[in-house]
């Protein structure tokens, strides 16, 4: 039988690169594109450690359609799973003109080549921004879109109303896949979460502060309409949900999609604040954490968990590691990285 061959953008990013160890492992060929941008080419060094496979890698800006529709002329590729995109909802308030710029011309690029060259199978990585603050939690996929809170939230709205459209009027079939907060790192410690500069996530934030590198942990609000006044996510190891794409992949190559574009939230289905986050990382590493409340962050959402019996129930894919466990592999990613 012939391996299925997977683009994978932003695969040598947080997400990307767990998405591409499980795709490996399940007998995929694996194409990354990436310009770099938030991530290291070493990657696909700790890509191979972890698989004994070194995935094909094209360093390029997606943006550049010239190199994008060369890369499709040159590549024959089944699925394409869609993660590289700029990601910070603070930075996306001060430059929204990057954000659109970037994240809205590397789809509209994508799927210009993926019609022109055959390519039936797209996952689209969204979020849960999506749904701005919703009215009622947990948050199921029939919660309205709302108008979003940041520039970044925005288009992942805008980039799954392009592929909605675009279903309809061509062959492509398309899976969005909303996803609360990503965390922890591979059980290995070759591959997690590598934020360039100053960390836009809590979980880096915290580890970088336990290993000494940052000096004190700003936590943006203690003012919310929670039970501690800390904003309120939905956390989901970073395998979990890599696994989710994978299933993701395969059900629109096996056309077991039950409509041309599905969405799908992808999360515990439980909410933590920043504060149990916190004292959590301190139970399990062992580490007191030195941190101060700041003021809010525009753009952040109060509080949000995913109703998660959609996806498990048509997916048959639950997330299956509890909090301790991904904060303790967050931190072991921390001491390995740092040589400790």
């Amino acid at each position: 039988m012939i391996k299925k061959s997977i683009l994978v953008t932003g695969g040598t990013g947080y997400i990307g690169s767990h998405t591409v160890v499980e795709l490996q492992q399940k007998g995929f060929d694996v194409v990354i594109v990436d310009n770099l941008s938030n991530s290291y080419r070493e990657v696909i060094n700790a890509i191979e450690k972890i698989t004994n496979i070194r995935p094909e890698f094209y360093e390029f800006d997606l943006c550049d359609f010239e190199k994008t529709h060369s890369f499709f002329k040159k590549n024959k590729i089944d699925a394409i799973i869609h993660f590289a995109a700029f990601k910070a909802v603070g930075e996306s308030v001060e430059k929204p003109f990057m954000y659109y710029h970037n994240n809205l011309f590397s789809l509209i690029n994508l799927i210009k080549c993926a019609n022109e060259f055959n390519v039936k199978n797209f996952v689209f990585s969204s979020s849960c921004t999506v749904y701005g603050q919703p009215d009622e939690l947990p948050v199921t996929e029939k919660a309205p879109v709302k108008k979003a809170l940041s520039p970044y939230g925005n288009t992942k709205q805008i980039s799954e109303e392009i592929i909605s459209e675009t279903v309809k009027t061509t062959s492509l079939k398309s899976i969005s896949l909303r996803y609360f907060n990503p965390i922890g790192a591979h059980e290995s410690s070759l591959i997690g979460e590598l934020p360039i500069g100053i960390p836009n996530n809590l979980v880096p934030f915290i580890t970088q502060t336990a290993i000494g590198k940052r000096e004190i942990l700003n936590v943006f609000g203690n003012e919310y309409n929670t039970p501690d006044g800390t904003c309120i996510r939905d956390y989901i190891h970073v395998v979990d949900l890599a696994k989710a794409h994978v299933i993701a992949v395969e059900r629109l190559l096996s056309n077991k999609n039950k409509s041309n574009y599905e969405i799908f939230n992808l999360g515990t289905g439980d909410g933590h604040s920043v504060l149990e986050i916190i004292k959590t990382f301190e139970k399990v590493s062992g580490v007191k954490l030195n941190f101060k409340f700041v003021e809010r962050r525009p753009g952040d959402i109060e509080k949000v968990w995913a109703s998660t019996e959609y996806a498990n129930k048509e997916l048959g894919w639950k997330a299956e590691i509890n909090l301790e466990e991904m904060l303790l592999s967050a931190w072991k990613w921390e001491k390995a990285i740092n040589k400790i």
